[in-house]
């Protein structure tokens, strides 16, 4: 494990009387990117405002190294603070703006020079120093911006939603960039996003913020393939969902008003017969079947296709009037009735004590 740079200790901080971030902690490790994930409103923004010395919590600590930095000034923690907005200086041309955080603290001109012409090249904006920010395209600007960030050599990197002023297609194409760009600084990193397949393409680490608390942290696959709560499991994405008992422990089976579903066991969650749950059934690991269906199966009529460059992102109604959403390579006629065999591994359960935790934290 790599030795912790920046612990955050529960952190606490109300916005117009009421609580933005209740209980917040969480620990950065040295050349790890974290990504905070989370809704907007959620405080995303609020705590890296915080972590930068920008705002102070109502409550809590901030270590840097084991130093208590909580009260420490902005100008004395020697951070990067990326904006949304770039914030970048109209009036300068792209070279100046990257000067202006060593030229603050005192850099000689050559040393300077000699870093705005690094920067540029970590950011594949060799050639640009002179260009005008006005000039520049979205993408552009979004390099610009993180090339100033950088060049003051700061010991902490925070970029607030950096992304989110652009297209969809730079998106994609800037976050794997970034992504690189990251791993080539080898500098711990917060990253604060809304947009999940940002975060995983980006990020080591991921941590789920909302109600105040990090719900889950973890790496990529870990946040995808098991989400703590049925909750989050909505926010990936993941909309097909049904409430059951547990009918039989081994098997692990679920009876609900769609049929009953074998489930996958964890030793770490343990169930009881009678017991409520919810099931949360992912798209992927389904297969269309031919014959009748028993256990782990769906019938329905296609009511919907759309397609998405990688396959079909289905709609199936189902004989109760619920929609079922599935991916599938195959083009599927609308109004074609079909049976679909669920993989247990593609259900995520959730039991009482999760679903009572995930109530009270909505409260």
């Amino acid at each position: 494990m790599k030795p912790v740079c920046l612990s955050v200790r529960s952190i606490k901080k109300n916005y117009e009387d009421a609580p933005l971030l209740r209980d917040i902690s969480f620990d950065l490790h040295k050349n790890e990117t974290l990504c905070l994930l989370g809704p907007s409103g959620s405080g995303k923004s609020t705590l890296l405002r915080i972590i930068a010395g920008l705002e102070q919590a109502d409550a809590g600590q901030i270590l840097w190294q084991d130093r208590d930095i909580t009260s420490l000034p902005v100008e004395k923690r020697n951070f990067g603070l990326m904006f949304q907005d770039y914030a970048l200086f109209p009036h300068m041309n792209v070279a100046e703006n990257i000067a202006f955080g060593p030229r603050m603290q005192g850099w000689k001109k050559q040393d300077i020079t000699a870093r705005v012409n690094q920067t540029l090249q970590i950011v594949h904006l060799e050639g640009f120093a002179s260009r005008q920010v006005g000039d520049l395209s979205g993408g552009e600007k979004q390099r610009v911006a993180l090339a100033r960030t950088i060049a003051a050599k700061p010991a902490l990197l925070m970029l607030d939603e950096p992304l989110g002023a652009l297209d969809k297609a730079l998106r994609d194409q800037l976050g794997q960039e970034l992504r690189e760009i990251l791993k080539e600084l080898q500098l711990p990193t917060i990253y604060v996003t809304h947009d999940q397949e940002e975060a995983f393409t980006v990020g080591d680490n991921v941590a789920v913020l909302n109600f105040g608390y990090i719900l889950q942290k973890g790496n990529p696959e870990e946040i995808y393939t098991k989400p703590a709560s049925a909750w989050l499991s909505g926010f990936l994405g993941f909309t097909n969902r049904v409430e059951g008992n547990i009918i039989s422990m081994d098997p692990l089976k679920a009876s609900t008003y769609l049929g009953d579903f074998e489930l996958v066991s964890h030793d770490d969650r343990q169930l009881e017969l009678g017991e409520e749950v919810t099931l949360v059934l992912r798209p992927e690991s389904i297969q269309v079947e031919s014959g009748a269906g028993n256990s782990n199966s769906l019938s329905g009529m296609i009511k919907d296709s759309q397609f998405r460059g990688d396959g079909y992102r289905l709609s199936l109604l189902l004989e109760d009037g619920e929609i079922f959403h599935f991916h599938d390579l195959q083009r599927r006629e609308i109004g074609q009735h079909i049976i679909l065999k669920i993989d247990p591994a593609a259900i995520v359960w959730y039991g009482e004590d999760e679903r009572t935790n995930q109530d009270h934290q909505k409260k």
